[in-house]
């Protein structure tokens, strides 16, 4: 009898702990306002007075705090799926408290970036990154102080190489909105990238919804 119920307990032990590992995945709380050592006054109250904390595992991964007002426009470049966010546009500032990893597999320093809007180069070198052109820059806050200006692509792809010391821009990218039904919130996507999904407040009051891979790398 013993045998058997040691046996039971180690049947329920091995269903137990795999759906609890899943539900620590990826989790969302809201936190308060942004206050980052080395970002501008100008900034920070571009931002929004709350900001939200995703964990991982027990651990912070990142958190983030939205952009007050985004300027849209119409963008319609081959292959953009977020046509009404022009380049260049600051949608967010994000913090690692522990090194990570950006989508190209590049090293971040633990530190403190903005988020701006890009497109990927219709070339050879990014076929098959992701299946939208649509990404967000990481930028040291250091070198980000002016939250209302718009960088061309080339001094866009600069600044943001300060963040690896690399001779690539470090991107997240951006998702498809199609199919999310709560917002905020945070999720593992069908390629196991973990996801933050959001509504930006805009210029003309209204709001539109982001997602962007927090975790998770190009599958090439």
């Amino acid at each position: 009898m013993q045998r058997i119920i040691r046996a039971f307990s180690l049947i329920l032990l091995a269903l137990v702990v795999p759906a609890s590992a899943l539900a620590d995945e990826g989790k969302l709380e809201t936190i308060g306002a942004f206050a980052g050592a080395g970002a501008s006054e100008a900034l920070k109250k571009a931002l929004e007075p709350k900001g939200y904390r995703v964990t991982t595992g027990g651990s912070v991964l990142c958190e983030i705090w939205l952009s007050s007002s985004v300027t849209t426009g119409k963008n319609d470049a081959q292959g953009a799926s977020y046509t009404w966010l022009p380049e260049s546009s600051l949608i967010a500032v994000i913090t690692f408290p522990a090194p990570a990893i950006d989508f190209r597999k590049q090293n971040i320093p633990a530190g403190t970036y903005t988020l701006r809007s890009a497109l990927n180069p219709v070339d050879g070198n990014h076929l098959g990154i992701s299946p939208i052109r649509d990404f967000l820059l990481l930028i040291p806050v250091a070198v980000d102080p002016d939250p209302t200006v718009k960088f061309k692509f080339e001094e866009l792809t600069t600044i943001s190489k300060k963040t690896t010391g690399s001779n690539h821009p470090s991107p997240l990218s951006l998702v498809s909105t199609d199919g999310i039904s709560t917002w905020p919130s945070v999720f593992e996507d069908e390629n196991r990238h973990l996801v933050f999904a959001a509504k930006v407040k805009t210029a003309g009051g209204g709001e539109s919804p982001v997602a962007f891979v927090v975790k998770g790398v190009a599958e090439q």
